[in-house]
């Protein structure tokens, strides 16, 4: 018996396209009833700001076959039968392997992601055009046990003054669970190395300020009841939830960018859901539509972290490298006294 199946058109540049989405109506979300065409619907909805903030760079996909509480895994190559819509960049790894990694540049490629059961997108720092170079210097502030949102809102502001001062504008959203992720669009002048460094010495300069609530602590029996300045997020193939992603959790939140107006009103980060966001963007806009209008340098950044090494602060502990296909490890805090339990990437 064949499988249940529908037709969306989806309207772009060049003219409409027919999408197909097999077993429409499977059931995503339990919790709340919200089903593969509801998600494909709310990706109809906000296809332009998510393109704006995620398309044209490379991008994996968290897929669920059945549900959010069943199997996931991870896409980068783009798969058998992807259409010739669906793009595509090859893209050097820190190991040094090669291989090609899905671009979207068009609201139907994000419908056929939703047809691929892709709940989270996991996006660059990088463009397509030079995926070495990232266009944004991202921070996920990561609240630790005994912290929260609320914690993570009321570091913020004190992050915007460093960023700041070193001529950076961040820019803020939520990460759809209890983070908050603050990008800064930078020239694409410098590598991932020297952009992880930046965030280093950014972060480094707020736990200066804000000793008892931030911490570059790698290790968690060294990082206390304080938000964790995740600076590994910034290397190369270390990826955010994107922006507009929806994230595989019970209530359906979505990875929203906010105002800093919002932040200091008490924004409350589990409103933003697949079915408040089309909403949202309807009455206010994407708070995000001028992200890329002046980006900024990072060379003050580097200059403070020159200046911490002549000081004596040296690196700080990568993440080792576990395989990412055909799954990822789930996230789990890095500790000396467990080694095996060191992180692959974090979320």
């Amino acid at each position: 018996m064949a499988s249940e199946r529908i037709t969306l058109t989806v309207p772009g540049a060049d003219g409409d396209r027919e999408v197909g989405l097999s077993s429409p109506n499977r059931v995503l979300w339990p919790q709340l009833g919200i089903t593969k065409h509801e998600l494909a619907e709310y990706f109809l909805a906000v296809s332009g700001p998510f393109l704006s903030a995620n398309g044209h760079r490379p991008v994996s996909l968290e897929r669920f076959p059945e549900s959010i509480e069943g199997e996931r895994f991870f896409s980068k190559n783009p798969p058998k039968g992807t259409p010739d819509y669906v793009d595509s960049v090859i893209c050097t790894y820190n190991s040094g392997r090669k291989h090609p990694q899905i671009v979207f540049n068009e609201p139907a490629a994000i419908v056929w992601a939703a047809q691929m059961n892709t709940v989270v997108f996991h996006p660059w720092a990088s463009l397509a055009a030079n995926t070495d170079n990232p266009v944004e210097l991202r921070i996920d502030l990561d609240p630790q046990p005994g912290t929260d949102f609320t914690d993570a809102a009321a570091v913020a502001p004190a992050l915007r003054e460093v960023l700041q001062e070193a001529g950076l504008e961040p820019w803020l959203k939520t990460s759809g669970n209890r983070g908050i992720h603050v990008f800064c669009p930078i020239e694409p002048t410098h590598e991932f190395l020297d952009v992880r460094h930046a965030v280093i010495a950014a972060g480094r300069e707020l736990e200066r300020r804000l000793p008892d609530k931030v911490t570059t602590n790698w290790w968690k029996e060294e990082r206390g009841e304080r938000i964790f300045i995740d600076f590994n997020q910034a290397n190369r193939d270390r990826t955010m939830a994107g922006a507009y992603s929806p994230r595989a959790l019970p209530t359906a939140t979505v990875a929203t960018p906010v105002t800093w107006d919002e932040l200091a009103a008490g924004v409350d980060p589990t409103v933003f859901t697949v079915r408040t966001v089309p909403q949202r963007l309807a009455d206010i806009g994407d708070p995000w539509a001028d992200l890329q209008g002046a980006p900024g340098r990072i060379d003050t950044l580097l200059e403070w972290w020159q200046r911490d090494l002549d000081n004596g602060l040296g690196e700080l502990p990568f993440p080792p490298e576990f395989p990412k296909m055909p799954g990822e490890p789930p996230r789990v805090q890095p500790s000396r006294i467990n080694p095996e339990n060191w992180p692959a990437a974090s979320e």
